[in-house]
């Protein structure tokens, strides 16, 4: 599978995300910016999601219908255009770190995937759903690790 190009200004791959954008701060999303998407793609779709919390997987932000020619999210982006997931805090949207006090710092896995066809997800939709759609019809994905601590 080809990589998409995916990085932050606001930190760089395998490196902490500023407090700015945890969820005591008010989940502000951080800006992310994509390059090298494949010609193809129909529709981008985001993920993110943190694998060292206590009870398992953790989602922190999913987002669909994401036009193949967009090349970034600003720190906050309004969605109103994108069809937005339900993240594990239940809300729609981006629900920034949160890990328990004292733990290790954990690890959010950012994943852009370029889809040949459109994903058919819907408002609300869940990481499950995400998960289902990706099964097939993925032309390219990229990544981007950040780590946060509290």
């Amino acid at each position: 599978m080809a990589g998409i190009t995916l990085r932050s200004t606001a930190f760089n791959d395998h490196a902490m995300i500023p407090r700015t954008y945890s969820h005591e701060a008010g989940d502000v999303s951080p800006p992310l910016q994509w390059a090298d998407v494949p010609g193809g793609t129909a529709e981008l779709a985001l993920l993110c999601e943190d694998p060292d919390a206590p009870g398992g997987t953790f989602t922190h932000w999913l987002v669909a219908g994401i036009p193949p020619e967009t090349s970034g999210l600003d720190a906050g982006a309004e969605l109103g255009e994108y069809v937005v997931g339900r993240n594990d805090f239940g809300d729609l949207g981006y629900g920034g770190p949160h890990p328990p006090p004292g733990d290790d710092p954990h690890r959010y896995f950012f994943r852009l995937y370029a889809f040949a066809a459109p994903t058919g997800l819907a408002e609300g939709f869940s990481a499950e759903d995400f998960k289902s759609a990706a099964k097939a019809d993925v032309l390219a994905s990229g990544t981007l690790v950040g780590t946060y601590g509290r």
